[in-house]
């Protein structure tokens, strides 16, 4: 049996008391919200906090807010009540899909929104227990000094594996950081970087209150994920893509997304530039689909061989926008669970 470290418990009830206590341990403390992901990976020692500070007294961090100029999410609203949210249909889509596909009813019944935008990267050499890790030496992410994806990196290639992030990302989001000296609004698309370890850029200090939204009219949005395990599991690749369409179908803006391929989820920009002032035919698609799969580029840090997910990608873009177009995909998306499934 797996056993957490020894540590020390907060439970502040307002996020002037939580930044506090942040600002006073340092990096020692880590936010506690779901704890889905985080007490795992303590048991296995790759995260040992002297003091864990628990987010769930702190009323506003749970609330959701909206109005016709768009959404507040509180970081600890769970999953599973934005996957069941009525407001979270049509332009919001995206979320409302990439939550409900978190691993099982019990987690998305714990795991928050922060929480999963915040959620560790993931590689077959990190993701073990301490006496596995212990055999290979350890990796850079974790006690050791190399890469076992790569071992000529200077970097650490983990990889992210959060849901709700590409599907934010192409939704536009932005995130609020809150510290004893202030507070940020930082784009989604700025709150990540391309490295395993060093993966967002929230000080130890901030604590992440927010996640905002602009009005959504006349957007539609959706979310595709490939997985071992067709009822619940980690990505191992993900489609987020966003349009709006004039009254005549012709793309006005378009976001497309694509998760879990790096260490952080990449913003498909040419291939979005290209449908605009197009409609979305056989013909644009062809081309978006092909543009994004450029930047996909999946290492050995994960479930199914690197290249066939690479060849995947302009598949799952199709799908995600033929979905858009307003095609019927419910076929093709059981079609997909079983094949993960078998694979």
């Amino acid at each position: 049996m797996m056993r957490l470290p020894l540590f020390e418990f907060r439970a502040p009830g307002t996020v002037a008391e939580a930044v506090r206590i942040l600002d006073g341990e340092g990096p020692k403390a880590m936010p506690l919200a779901g704890g889905t992901d985080l007490l795992p990976n303590m048991k296995r020692r790759q995260q040992v906090p002297k003091t864990l500070m628990s987010l769930g007294h702190i009323e506003e961090l749970q609330r959701v807010e909206s109005s016709d100029s768009g959404s507040r999410l509180g970081a600890c609203v769970t999953l599973s009540q934005i996957a069941a949210e009525p407001r979270f249909r049509k332009g919001l889509t995206a979320l409302a899909q990439a939550a409900s596909f978190v691993a099982t009813p019990q987690i998305r019944n714990m795991a928050t929104l922060g929480g999963n935008l915040c959620l560790d990267t993931r590689c077959n050499y990190y993701d073990q227990n301490y006496e596995w890790r212990k055999s290979i030496g350890f990796c850079l992410k974790k006690d050791g000094d190399i890469c076992w994806v790569a071992p000529g990196s200077a970097k650490c290639m983990a990889v992210s594996s959060t849901d709700t992030a590409p599907a934010l990302l192409a939704l536009g989001a932005r995130v609020r950081l809150v510290s004893r000296t202030g507070e940020r609004e930082v784009p989604l698309s700025e709150f990540y970087q391309n490295d395993g370890i060093h993966y967002i850029k929230r000080q130890p200090s901030e604590l992440l209150t927010d996640v905002l939204l602009d009005s959504s009219e006349g957007w539609r949005s959706t979310y595709w994920k490939l997985r071992r395990r067709g009822s619940f599991d980690f990505p191992v690749l993900s489609v987020a893509a966003a349009v709006l369409l004039s009254s005549k179908g012709i793309v006005v803006e378009a976001r497309i997304v694509v998760g879990s391929v790096a260490c952080l989820p990449l913003l498909a920009g040419e291939a979005a530039r290209s449908l605009g002032g197009r409609p979305l035919d056989e013909e644009s698609i062809a081309q978006a689909a092909t543009l994004a799969a450029r930047i996909a580029k999946p290492l050995d840090n994960t479930d199914f061989d690197m290249t066939w997910r690479k060849r995947v990608t302009a598949e799952f873009v199709t799908c995600a926008l033929r979905e858009l177009r307003g095609d019927d995909m419910r076929g093709e998306r059981l079609l997909l669970t079983r094949h993960s499934s078998s694979l």
